[in-house]
């Protein structure tokens, strides 16, 4: 019940940004028409409606307005709102600029009042929401569930602070230490460190936060890796009281910082993509591939994305219909390829289709390729830290495409050295370095990789 309600909000919140947007745009209406309603009969204000919806659609997919929506700060869900709505007005007015008004029958005083308005009523509507979020938090929406490592001062105090604070979603389901004699809450007390993992997993918590010192790395360290390999968050609290200073919760969000940066360019280069070469290259590939074999001009798939979840890949189909395409990678001469499919899997054209999944939000242009699922279950029991990768959004190519570590990973080895390098971009990830990846990304489909099969 409680998941049903928390998925109503969400979309209550979201139909509601819609909602107010388009009774500005009708009240600015009235205002141009001196309170008539003569847009009943303007059959050119549908095609307002439409453009004015769609680029509101695209900011707010820009900004991710609505990522974490039921869960962000005041601070941050305005932020949020007035960084869409700066974006949306930009985009609007750009639009203005280059196409003009006259051929709709609407002025700069309809944009002008339709925008001033619709950022009127959009801060009314977020100020409600959050006070009926506030209200309700304790009643219909989900806590995350999490427990603590460490039953000293640090962790009785993160306990304290999550109990006491009336804003946070956390669930403090109990301590994991190896002194059980040292704790005071008995019936907070869940077992040693070695216990934590399997009753997480058993328990479906959804964040580790560990006190432990810093003198017992042996244990962090173990924590650390269990976690990743089942995809648990983990957050290291740090001892902070010899510093003199007031009480600082240091946090590690894992590897995944807010990228507006990268989700604009996301969404930017894929629009390009989508309409300069998918649109005229879909047509001729798709009569190649329905000429040479019989079957659909798109393939789909399962794979593995973002935190694990499952989504589907699309890409075009490059060989013949088979039992084995969800299990067996392509290998050197796979008798599978068609002589079409080889063309577009040696300068990466059967990927184009994956620009849809960027703008989805499936996916970004640059990260870790999504493997398939049954390839994400087998490794991750083989590989420490396999899992890290799922920490971001997988790509369309990736710092391991670059460096060769691509096609078929036939031995450990050859997985574990892409799973470092996927790591590696986790860890070094700036801007720069994903133009410099799609820049040899472009180079290799010129001069395709050997390992392109």
């Amino acid at each position: 019940m409680v998941t049903r309600y928390t998925t109503f909000l969400k979309a209550i919140n979201l139909t509601f940004d819609y909602i107010v947007l388009n009774i500005s745009m009708l009240i600015a209406y009235a205002i141009e028409d001196d309170g008539r309603i003569l847009w009943l009969k303007n059959q050119s204000y549908a095609q307002i409606v439409l453009v004015f919806n769609l680029t509101w659609l695209l900011s707010s997919n820009i900004t991710g307005i609505n990522q974490h929506v039921l869960y962000k700060d005041s601070v941050k869900t305005f932020k949020h709102a007035i960084k869409t709505y700066v974006l949306y007005v930009g985009l609007i007015c750009t639009i203005n600029i280059m196409v003009g008004t006259q051929a709709y029958f609407i002025s700069r005083g309809y944009i002008f009042y339709s925008s001033v308005l619709f950022g009127a009523l959009l801060c009314t509507w977020k100020l409600l929401f959050l006070s009926i979020r506030k209200s309700k938090r304790n009643t219909l929406f989900d806590s995350r569930k999490v427990v603590i490592v460490g039953y000293g001062r640090n962790g009785v105090d993160l306990h304290d602070f999550f109990k006491n604070d009336r804003e946070s979603d956390y669930n403090v389901l109990g301590f994991f230490d190896d002194n059980p004699e040292f704790v005071k809450d008995k019936e907070r007390y869940l077992g040693t460190t070695t216990d934590c993992i399997d009753y997480i997993r058993n328990n479906k918590i959804d964040e580790i936060f560990c006190t432990l010192r810093t003198s017992e790395t042996d244990k962090i360290e173990k924590l650390l890796m269990d976690s990743d390999k089942h995809l648990i968050r983990f957050r290291f609290v740090p001892e902070y009281y010899n510093f003199g200073i007031k009480p600082l919760l240091y946090q590690s969000f894992g590897h995944i910082p807010v990228r507006f940066l990268k989700r604009a360019f996301d969404v930017g280069f894929s629009l390009f993509i989508i309409f300069f070469i998918f649109s005229w290259a879909f047509p001729l590939l798709a009569i190649l591939i329905k000429m040479e074999s019989k079957g659909p001009v798109f393939f789909r798939q399962l794979r593995s994305g973002r935190d694990n979840s499952p989504f589907m890949c699309y890409k075009f189909r490059s060989m013949d219909l088979n039992d084995e395409s969800d299990e067996k990678q392509a290998t050197r001469n796979d008798p599978r390829v068609t002589r079409i499919g080889a063309f577009m899997r040696r300068t990466s054209l059967d990927e184009l289709p994956q620009f849809f999944n960027v703008l989805l939000g499936n996916m970004s242009t640059v990260g870790p390729r999504p493997h398939m699922l049954n390839h994400t279950e087998q490794y991750s029991k083989l590989i420490d830290g396999y899992m890290v990768r799922h920490f971001l959004k997988p790509g369309i190519t990736g710092w391991a495409q670059i460096q060769g570590l691509r096609g078929e990973t036939s031995t450990i080895d050859a997985m574990l050295k892409r799973v470092e390098a996927d790591v590696w971009y986790l860890e070094n990830w700036s801007f720069l370095l994903d133009l410099k990846i799609i820049f040899v990304t472009i180079w290799n489909i010129v001069k395709p990789d050997q390992n392109a099969f």
